[in-house]
């Protein structure tokens, strides 16, 4: 039986890092779990008695564990473009693993729990502080109160250009449109970028100008 090999000529897959950031149980793990097509990394600990006063879990009373690094994943969007999810800690205390879990990602979903609005603000001016295109997901909670988006918008100062969106982070489909939604913003933004540069950039100066003498090596020159 011929063994099979893969396509040496075939162009080697784009890999991209894509940040999942957000308050203290928005649903980050779920999220990166719930696309990931290998076994997510997590790094949880148990919460105890030493978080109380500190988180608000009133509105999550199920959850057990907190994220005490970063969530890792990985997802295939199509053959040539790979995605790798990293997901930050929630709570402030752990602030000082943001940097390291951004550093150099294309961009980043911040997911807001409408019930916690508050918990998020720390994440989206983190964002806009680093100048990293991000996209806002709206994680759909049970119970909770359906907002509308323009009002999520102007209660996170979310730029009227940031895409704002529902999702629900259980949903493999709604985590997948997610993504895309930030690829789509992020492409957008790098044209933008693009177009400002080349504006920026003067003409060139032409080599000749009209009744400049050009030198022949012979007599005086030539004019235009």
């Amino acid at each position: 039986m011929a063994s099979v090999h893969s396509d040496p000529t075939a162009p080697r897959p784009v890999s991209a890092k894509i940040v999942v950031s957000g308050g203290f149980g928005v649903g980050k793990t779920t999220l990166v779990g719930t696309v990931s097509e290998i076994k997510p990394l997590r790094t949880e600990a148990a919460m105890t008695t030493v978080g109380i006063g500190v988180d608000d879990a009133s509105q999550v009373e199920t959850k057990t564990t907190t994220t005490v690094a970063m969530d890792f994943g990985k997802l295939t969007v199509e053959e040539g473009l790979v995605l790798y999810l990293f997901g930050t800690p929630g709570q402030d205390r752990f602030g000082f693993m943001w940097n390291d879990v951004a550093d150099g990602a294309l961009g980043a979903i911040v997911l807001v729990d409408t019930r916690r609005l508050d918990e998020c603000y720390g994440a989206v001016d983190y964002f806009e502080s680093r100048g990293m295109p991000f996209v806002v997901a709206c994680n759909q909670f049970e119970g909770s109160p359906m907002h509308d988006l323009e009002e999520v918008r102007m209660a996170l100062d979310v730029p009227a250009n940031v895409p704002i969106f529902m999702t629900d982070a259980r949903d493999h489909r709604q985590v997948q449109n997610s993504l895309l939604h930030l690829l789509e913003y992020v492409l957008v933004e790098m044209e933008k970028q693009e177009a400002a540069a080349a504006a920026a950039v003067p003409p060139p100066e032409p080599l000749f100008t009209k009744n400049q003498p050009v030198g022949t090596g012979v007599g005086e020159g030539v004019r235009f």
